[in-house]
């Protein structure tokens, strides 16, 4: 069995933001050479998210305003802000979107059904962060 590792830096211009990595991540697999196998890819910060959905601008508007109708953003509003922070809404909304996907590898590439991409989702961005894309197999 063997491993590839890339990062993938992001520094969005909106404090929330959805992008399609799908293409990155294609990339990725291909780079690592790996033919059968699973393929992971994690959000390294705690306000910002990696999941899988069909790119459609409307379903993108709906997930920016379900989220933040759940934690809407406000200082006042969080017991996280009270140690001097402003981001406990982006904890939360991490928490809803998701931390990670994995996906399967077959021949070579990413194994989807129809429509399924991947997104990087951010929720207090406007500073570089990191995703992990971790690619195990054969």
């Amino acid at each position: 069995m063997r491993s590839y590792t890339e990062y993938l830096v992001f520094n969005t211009t909106k404090r929330q933001e959805f992008s399609n990595i799908t293409d990155q991540v294609e990339a990725a697999v291909i780079k690592s050479g790996i033919k059968e196998g699973i393929c992971l890819v994690n959000a390294m910060h705690i306000t910002s998210s990696v999941f899988i959905n069909d790119d459609e601008s409307g379903l993108h508007k709906d997930f920016a305003l379900w989220v933040e109708k759940l934690a809407p953003y406000g200082k006042d509003k969080y017991q996280h802000n009270l140690t001097g922070e402003d981001n406990g809404d982006a904890h939360l909304k991490r928490t809803i979107m998701g931390r990670e996907v994995v996906c399967a590898i077959t021949n070579g590439k990413l194994d989807f059904g129809p429509w399924e991409q991947i997104f990087y989702g951010e929720f207090d961005g406007q500073r570089k962060k990191r995703v992990l894309v971790k690619i195990i197999g054969e």
